[in-house]
């Protein structure tokens, strides 16, 4: 999955988007090209958000477990800590 290396927000940020969809799925990377063993899991986010001119982009990224999880999503999400 490709992430933007954008900072999705920073301490100056107005938040002027639209969240039009948010989906998350669980992922494990058994291995990869750059590295022999990658064996813990992460969390892939899709976003789909419109600008203050209604267009509507896509952003992607990998988070850990843990970071995910700092989003007090889970209640929303039907899950509980």
């Amino acid at each position: 999955m490709e992430g933007s290396s954008e900072p999705l927000l920073d301490a100056k940020s107005k938040v002027t988007s639209q969240l039009l969809d948010f989906q998350w799925k669980l992922g494990m990377a058994v291995s990869s090209d750059s590295c022999r063993s990658l064996k813990y899991p992460y969390v892939a986010v899709m976003l789909k958000v419109a600008d203050e001119s209604g267009q509507v982009k896509k952003k992607s990224f990998e988070m850990t477990i843990p970071q995910f999880q700092t989003l007090g999503l889970f209640p929303y999400l039907g899950y509980y800590e």
